[in-house]
């Protein structure tokens, strides 16, 4: 698995008094898609603070490229984009699931920390498996 697709639908509950998506959910989509990436990867996240590892977000971006509104199918397609020493960088790409028309792309930068907030090490199965998953997208485009 070198991308990950999460679909969900816009709530009403989401958009604005245009109609149209408010723009802090896409980063709500962002998490939701990476947590079930790490689910299907064999590393749900509460594992991993099971272990004592927590990954705070340090940077996050949206690139808002169209709207999408109430009831719309979106997809959002995750992959890790690098894996350092004791961080990882997710890429996102939203669409709308129908029309595979781009709405939105963007990054979260992550920073492996112990349960005191000390940087540590990438944990040496979760480095393995997701530095394989990164080659294979470099090989294959995913976008």
């Amino acid at each position: 698995m070198n991308c990950f697709d999460y679909r969900t639908r816009v709530l009403y509950a989401d958009t604005d008094q245009m109609g149209i998506t408010y723009y802090a959910n896409y980063l709500k989509w962002f998490e939701a898609a990476r947590t079930e990436y790490f689910r299907a990867l064999g590393f749900p996240y509460t594992e991993c603070e099971k272990k004592g590892i927590y990954l705070p977000v340090v940077e996050a971006h949206v690139n808002y490229l169209a709207p999408s509104t109430y009831d719309d199918d979106i997809t959002v397609r995750t992959s890790v984009a690098e894996i350092g020493n004791s961080t990882l960088r997710f890429e996102y790409q939203v669409m709308n699931a129908k029309t595979q028309i781009a709405i939105a792309t963007g990054h979260t930068l992550h920073v492996f920390v112990t349960k005191d907030m000390k940087p540590c090490r990438v944990p040496a199965e979760i480095k393995a498996v997701v530095q394989e998953h990164v080659l294979l997208k470099k090989r294959c485009r995913c976008k």
